[in-house]
């Protein structure tokens, strides 16, 4: 293995988890697609780059603060189990939804404390408000970094965090791009669509998550 790769792997491994957590159509993604038919491509721009600013300092957080206290066999083994639960819960949820989620309360209660004005704002606040970004990173970080796929030193975490940046921030570019040409072309019932489609890819995710926690049991690692 080059010196290159891991990195390379890290930052492709961000990448990709970035665009996947990114794409279900929540309150962030409504938010631009709104802004972006109304005011144009710079001001839903800007709430994606709030938006993403906000996502890459969950990450950070989840990389160093969290992912290093599930080294243990038992611990590692408990969290394989975890993960493939929550995107079964994730996947199923998105899959089978009705109508499209607005803000928590959570995400509301703190919207009238800070009052966000400029468009950089809104959307840092609406990632901010939503704690459940935090608990899926930290799950992916574990998970990452068990399997190799990111490395527990500096530049592991920071190649990870670097490709998060660029996919969240691709992602958020294209859906204001895309919402300032449309111009209200985006109808509830596509969005729904996004997001049932958002639903069958992490099942089919957690489908081979399922399969290699078998791989390994009939391999006794774990």
């Amino acid at each position: 293995m080059t010196e290159w790769q891991p990195i390379l792997i890290a930052s492709t491994t961000g990448f990709i988890s970035g665009v996947l957590l990114s794409v279900p159509v929540g309150p962030v993604n409504l938010t631009i697609l709104n802004e972006g038919a109304r005011r144009g491509f710079l001001w839903a721009g800007l709430i994606g780059l709030g938006a993403t600013v906000m996502e890459v300092i969950y990450c950070t957080i989840a990389f160093t603060s969290f992912a290093s206290l599930f080294g243990g066999r038992l611990v590692k083994a408990s969290m394989e189990l975890f993960s493939f639960v929550f995107m079964l819960y994730l996947g199923v949820r998105f899959l089978l939804a009705r109508r499209l989620l607005g803000n928590s309360r959570i995400e509301t209660r703190i919207e009238e404390r800070l009052h966000p004005h400029s468009a950089f704002m809104i959307g840092f606040i609406r990632v901010l408000g939503n704690p459940g970004v935090l608990v899926f990173w930290i799950i992916l970080a574990a998970n990452f970094i068990s399997r190799e796929w990111v490395r527990p030193d500096l530049a592991g975490k920071l190649s990870c965090v670097g490709g998060v940046a660029l996919g969240t921030g691709l992602w958020f570019l294209g859906l204001s791009y895309a919402a300032s040409r449309g111009r209200g072309r985006f109808s509830e019932a596509t969005l729904l669509r996004m997001e049932h489609f958002s639903g069958i890819g992490l099942l089919v995710l957690a489908m081979l998550h399922a399969a290699n926690i078998i791989w390994q049991m009939a391999h006794h690692q774990l």
